[in-house]
This record gives structure tokens, C-alpha cells and sequence, in this order.
């Protein structure tokens, strides 16, 4: 089933007055709206996704965020964008509640990563498409997990809260990135700008998946990250590896040797000073990893995984120590197109994430220094002929220009507990870790809004994030929005 993009009608919002239900919770309120209205919400949902969200993309980027002003403004939110010269703008919008003792603040980002077409079921990644996955019906679509299901359940939990006539008690603002999968380049820039309308005593990160088990989970830090691209060099031009094999030097054979000395057999990093400064943690986050599912054995048979990296550690203990990843090699062509040839050149494009006590900057060095213990000159330009012939090994490494550092908040915080409270009124048990494995710019909205983040994520696990067939699972929308009522409506 197809949902042709159409514009989301004007809802009709309740007029003040005593709750309809008295007895009835946020998310009872929620859960009872979406049943209701769940066509209602799917065209909007479908709306949203139809619009191309590729940070890159401006113009496209300027209509989400035009459509996402209109979508609070239609819930009678003041909204407005926020935005720095050669930015693409934050939606903000902001909810005053009379008396209230606590800000609340929701954080997701509208913009998604950049698709090829080709890979796609369809080939249309901005077309939401139906299908049903092993008996449940998911939405497929670039951005359809991450991040847009966010918004569109922080929208709809609005919705329900207003025609309920349950009334908010902290104030509520929502903050929309539209450059987090460009690594967040202007975020502390426009926080700063706008420290007064960003203000909060949390932020809540909305952005990411919920544990593999399908639990609910609440999140207090993410890993910190940063890239490196390494080119190492071989002859000026292909050579027939007959005539010249054993003689000129392949770099191919090289970068596998380099990358082959970075970690060892289980997947411990062996560059020096790769660990230093790691902060360990502390009891309660001891606690909580151990009391989380297990969820490494129905993880190994899905993925088909034979072995797995760590000596034995847990996965949600992996999650708390700096790791170092290889996410692509090339060098010449292989299958069909494969030529008996030495190359010229291979490169190897490498992310590293950090945990809490690592600064980015310092693991990039690390990395560096290592490449140069191994005899390589390291140059960040890419070498001439004299270079080359002046130093028997050549090491073009590009730093990645955007970092940031990992964030873990205290997992006893009041304003923590209240959120766990919440959370467990909408979902029941929750899963609760001090790191999620992936990256979003804590450590930005920490400094810059002086306030501590807490992620509270909804989409499935396996929702293809950032690969071809993104999709949300359904189920995890609708239980996403009775989640965001919870919050919505925390005093």
C-alpha cells in the first residue's frame, strides 16, 4: 500500500475546559486518540516523509521545516525556525505553561541520510510504502525510523493530550535538527545564539532505536565520534602484476597490513593510548547493564554470526569502551570489472567512537601516531612525485573535520527518575543503560544549553537506519506516542 503525499488537515482542537476522562492517564488518552485517528496520522506521517530531507538538499530542507512550523502552529504552538547565516534551520517551538516548575525540552532532527535509489525496494526512498514484516505492518521510507516517527509522535501525543483536555504541567519546547546526520555542524552555534529560547532542565533525545528486545529503554549518554580517511600509495599508475608482481609494492596489500595491526583477534584495539582516559562507571550503571536482557544470543542467529568481538563481554559492556571501525576499503576493481594489475592507490575510511573521558581530537592523534610508528610519512596533502620518491612509505590521512565527545548524564538525577516514571506509565518495565551505541551531539547540547540529555528513543531495532529500506515498525509509532503523552504531560 502506497500513501500518496497529501497535506495533513487542520485538526480541530479541543476548547479548555475539564478532562473528558477523568480518570484517564496521558497515554490511556493517547493510546484511545490513536485508534481513532490512526488514518489521520498516517497521512501526515506520509506527507512528511514525501518531502527529500538530505542535509544537502536546501530547498528541500527549507520545506520540511516550513511544513513541521505549520504542523505545531495547527496545534496552536508558537513556532518559529532558528537558524544562523549558511544553516539549515532548527523548528522550535515552545508551550508556556502558567505556573510551571520544570522545562521540558524534545530534541529530534527531521533532516535523514542520503540515499541511492537503486538500492531501494521500488526505488523510491521519499514514496512511503506498506508492507508487512513477518505478520506486522512496517512504513518504509528514508527517515521514516530515523527521525521523523519522533516528531510525528511528539505531534500526535499533542493532539491527544488537547482534545482529552489534560493539560500540560511543565512547559514544553521542541527543538527539530535539520543538519544532525551532517554531524550537527551548526547546533552549538544556533543553541548559543538561542540559549534563551533553548533553556531546559532536560532535554529529551528522541533519536534512535529501543533495545533489541523490544523493551522500552531509556538512555542516559551516547558514544562521541569522529572519522579518518587513510590513502596509502603504491606506482604513479596501474602495473601489470605479472611483469612488476613481487617488485613494486602494492598498496592494497599494505592498507591490509596497516588496518590488520590495529586490533587484535577479539577486537581489542591495539593502538597506544587508544584506551587512555576512559571514565569508568559507576554502580548504578554497573547495575542497570546487568540487569538488561541478554540479548547477544537471537542477535548472533539473526545476523549469522559465527563469532563475536569483545573476549567474551557483553554487548551493552562493548558499548562503553572506544571502538575503532573500518566502514569501507577500495582500491582498483574486483568481479567482472577486476584487471590483473598492482594499483595505485587504497584507501580505507574509518569512524571511531569514543566513550566518556575520550576527546576526539586526542583518539584522531592516536591513530596518526600509529601509522607513523609503522614507517609511514604521514602528510594531510596529497603527495607529489618528490614526496613519494623522497620517503619509501606515503600516508595521505584526512581528519575528519566534525567530532564530539561522548556524554553520560548521572543516572540518579531527579529529573532521570521522574522520566523513567513517566516512561514506565506508558510502557511498563524499561530497559535503562548509561550509553546507547550510537551518536548524537550530547556533548553540544550539554555545553551549549547547560542542560543534561536524556534519550528516550522509539523506533525498532531493525529498522535499517542509514542504509537502504529504512523503515518504522508500526507498532513501535503507536507505542512511540503514547510514550511522548507520558512526557508531554510530566509535571
Amino acid at each position: 500500500m502506497i500513501f500518496r503525499p497529501v497535506l495533513a488537515a487542520v485538526l480541530t482542537l479541543a476548547l479548555p475546559g475539564p478532562p473528558k476522562h477523568p480518570r484517564e492517564s496521558a497515554p490511556q488518552a493517547a493510546h484511545r486518540w490513536r485508534v481513532e485517528h490512526e488514518q489521520q496520522i498516517l497521512q501526515e506521517f506520509s506527507s512528511l516523509l514525501a518531502i527529500p530531507d538530505v542535509a544537502s538538499d536546501t530547498s528541500n530542507i527549507r520545506r520540511n521545516a516550513d511544513a513541521l512550523v505549520q504542523a505545531l502552529q495547527r496545534r496552536h504552538v508558537a513556532a518559529k525556525l532558528l537558524s544562523i547565516p549558511g544553516a539549515n534551520p532548527v523548528v522550535y517551538g515552545e508551550i508556556k505553561t502558567p505556573g510551571a516548575k520544570h522545562t521540558i525540552v524534545f530534541y529530534a532532527h527531521y533532516d535523514g541520510q542520503p540515499v541511492t535509489p537503486d538500492e531501494w525496494d521500488g526505488k523510491a526512498p521519499f514514496t512511503p510504502v506498506t508492507r508487512v514484516v513477518n505478520g506486522e505492518p512496517r512504513i518504509f521510507a528514508r527517515a521514516a525510523a530515523d527521525d521523523k516517527a519522533a516528531i510525528i509522535a511528539q505531534l500526535t501525543a499533542l493532539d491527544a493530550l488537547q482534545a482529552a483536555h489534560i493539560p500540560l504541567k511543565a512547559n514544553v519546547r521542541f527543538v527539530w535538527e535539520g543538519e544532525e546526520e551532517a554531524g550537527s555542524t551548526h547546533l552549538r552555534e544556533i543553541i548559543e545564539k538561542y540559549r534563551t529560547d533553548l533553556g531546559g532542565d532536560v532535554w529529551l533525545i528522541c533519536d534512535g532505536p529501543v533495545d533489541q528486545s523490544g523493551r522500552q529503554s531509556v538512555v542516559f549518554g551516547a558514544r562521541g565520534v569522529t572519522h579518518l580517511q587513510i590513502t596509502l600509495f603504491g606506482p604513479n599508475r596501474e602495473l601489470h602484476s605479472g611483469h612488476y608482481g613481487n617488485w613494486a609494492p602494492n598498496p592494497a596489500m599494505m592498507l591490509a597490513q596497516l588496518i590488520a595491526g590495529m586490533k587484535d583477534e577479539t577486537g581489542h584495539v591495539l593502538i597506544p593510548h587508544f584506551y587512555d582516559g576512559v571514565a569508568p562507571l559507576g554502580t548504578l550503571e554497573q547495575q542497570a547493564i546487568a540487569g538488561a536482557p541478554a540479548n547477544e544470543a537471537p542477535l548472533r542467529q539473526e545476523f549469522a554470526l559465527g563469532h563475536t568481538e569483545g573476549d567474551g563481554k557483553r554487548l551493552l559492556e562493548l558499548l562503553n569502551e572506544p571502538a575503532l571501525n573500518i566502514d569501507g576499503i577500495t582500491s582498483a576493481r574486483t568481479g567482472p570489472t577486476a584487471n590483473n594489475v598492482i594499483p595505485s592507490t587504497a584507501t580505507a575510511d574509518i569512524d571511531l567512537r569514543l566513550v566518556k573521558g575520550v576527546d576526539w581530537k586526542d583518539e584522531q592523534q592516536h591513530l596518526i601516531d600509529y601509522i607513523a610508528s609503522r614507517g609511514y610519512f604521514v602528510t594531510d596533502t596529497t603527495p607529489d612525485k618528490a614526496m613519494l620518491l623522497a620517503h619509501p612509505r606515503v600516508a595521505l590521512v584526512v581528519r575528519g573535520r566534525l567530532g564530539y565527545n561522548a556524554v553520560r548524564t548521572p543516572m540518579d538525577l531527579p529529573i532521570g527518575q521522574a522520566i523513567i516514571k513517566a516512561v514506565e506509565s506508558a510502557r511498563g518495565p524499561v530497559v535503562k543503560l548509561p550509553t546507547m551505541g550510537g551518536s548524537v551531539p550530547l556533548e553540544m547540547i550539554e555545553q551549549a544549553a547547560n542542560a543534561p540529555p536524556i534519550a528516550v528513543p522509539i523506533a525498532n531495532y531493525d529498522d535499517n537506519q542509514h542504509a537502504a529500506n529504512e523503515n518504522i515498525r508500526l507498532q513501535n509509532l503507536w507505542d512511540g506516542i503514547e510514550t511522548m503523552a507520558a512526557l508531554e504531560a510530566m509535571e
